[in-house]
């Protein structure tokens, strides 16, 4: 079993190894989470040393707050609709790479950013790496519609948790004032098939199921592999 310091040294790996695809006046999407915070990092020291100048579009406050402290120019996609690549991280990947991502509750935004992207990569150590999805996914719902929404979910087959602060009394709130649902479906046999019928429901804002990923960069003992969608 791995410790701490060994799975930390294999999210920088990885986090780092994707940093080396952005290249000057590109304009790149900046994903949330412990593994991407590394590729922000590197690229803030690319920036120092190499005079790296691109553009960064953050998916959460916490990714714009890292990118502004490595110094990464910042813009959005009001001013660049279409980004040059797009780098997150990942809950849980799946040899036919798809995702699931919403962890940080960020995923609506980092949905919007990856597919605003002519390519999507994301970085993730071997732990996140499955041969089906089993990871619960995350629903972002508005407030108004938590129980209907849970109640639809319910009747598909989930079995649907509101998301609690861990530091606050009450449900998580995103970025965008919603609340999250992490809905357990096992064994995903069919993602897409899940995806489709969760987007339906009413109130529904976005899920963590993710099928647009081209390349996973997945940080192994013995180094970083690159997975490219076949």
């Amino acid at each position: 079993m791995k410790d701490a310091s060994s799975n930390a040294s294999a999210k920088r790996a990885a986090g780092e190894a994707a940093a080396e695809l952005v290249s000057d006046r590109m304009v790149v999407g900046l994903g949330t989470g412990s593994t991407v915070a590394w590729t922000i990092k590197r690229l803030g020291e690319r920036v120092r040393e190499e005079g790296l100048d691109f553009y960064g579009v953050p998916t959460s406050f916490q990714a714009e707050e890292l990118a502004i402290e490595s110094n990464i120019s910042l813009t959005s996609l009001n001013q660049h609709p279409v980004l040059d690549l797009a780098i997150d991280g990942a809950d849980q990947v799946s040899w036919d790479l798809m995702a699931i991502k919403g962890g940080g509750a960020a995923h609506t935004q980092e949905k919007v950013v990856s597919c605003s992207a002519r390519a999507f990569v994301i970085v993730a150590d071997q732990s996140k790496f499955v041969e089906r999805l089993s990871w619960p996914v995350p629903v972002e719902v508005l407030p108004f519609a938590a129980k209907l929404a849970g109640r639809l979910l319910e009747e598909m087959g989930g079995r649907p948790v509101l998301r609690l602060g861990r530091m606050k009394d009450g449900p998580v709130i995103t970025d965008n004032g919603n609340f999250v649902m992490d809905v357990d479906f096992g064994i995903i046999e069919d993602p897409r098939s899940i995806a489709a019928r969760i987007s339906p429901i009413p109130g529904v804002v976005e899920h963590g199921i993710f099928d647009n990923l081209d390349e996973l960069y997945l940080a192994r003992e013995d180094g970083v592999e690159r997975i490219k969608r076949r």
